[in-house]
């Protein structure tokens, strides 16, 4: 099996003087999941903007293959005047809309509406079942069940893990429990 994503010796600082993330490596496989777990300011986000490829690292390489991420904030995820379905159908195909639907327990009028109209937990299962629909092999999520309440992010978790067949994930979280839980290894920056 190949790595889905590798990162070697990355390092990267918004300034030479100030380094954010130094020499950090590691390879992700599809069917794992890794949590990265840091205090606030560490450079978690940061590092999927660098896997994004919106910064550029000032020594090391990345290495990913296709991916789509979900926001730890679904409202800055979406745009707020053009309905959901039409963001989702914008980046992919709606084939197993339906199936994703019923696992998300969402209906498809609440696709039709515009973000602002959606709670912000079902706009974070709108948000996860757009990212599932796009079929990444490599699955990025920032904080992804912070908009949920515990039972229904218990459950959305759940899922998510479901269909680790399909792709890895790279889990961005403050909670340590979460990545106990689902998570191969736990990288702390």
């Amino acid at each position: 099996m190949s790595n889905i994503l590798e990162i070697e010796n990355l390092t990267f600082g918004y300034t030479k003087e100030r380094i954010l993330i130094k020499d950090l490596s590691f390879s992700l496989l599809k069917g794992e999941i890794k949590a990265i777990v840091g205090a606030s300011g560490a450079g978690k986000s940061t590092l999927f903007e660098l896997i994004l490829g919106n910064l550029k690292p000032l020594g090391g390489t990345i290495r990913a293959a296709s991916l789509s991420q979900v926001f730890q904030d679904p409202y800055s995820s979406f745009h707020p005047s053009y309905t959901i379905l039409n963001q989702i159908e914008d980046v992919a195909p709606l084939d197993e809309l339906q199936h994703y639907l019923d696992e998300f327990s969402l209906e498809y009028e609440q696709l039709l509406k515009l973000p602002h109209q959606l709670s912000g937990g079902q706009l974070q299962r709108a948000s996860i079942l757009r990212a599932m629909l796009m079929k990444p092999d490599l699955l990025l999520l920032d904080e992804p069940t912070s908009a949920l309440d515990n039972v229904i992010a218990l459950e959305v978790m759940q899922m998510i893990v479901s269909h680790l067949d399909k792709m890895g994930m790279l889990l961005i979280t403050h909670d340590t429990a979460l990545a106990s839980w689902c998570a191969d290894e736990t990288i702390f920056i």
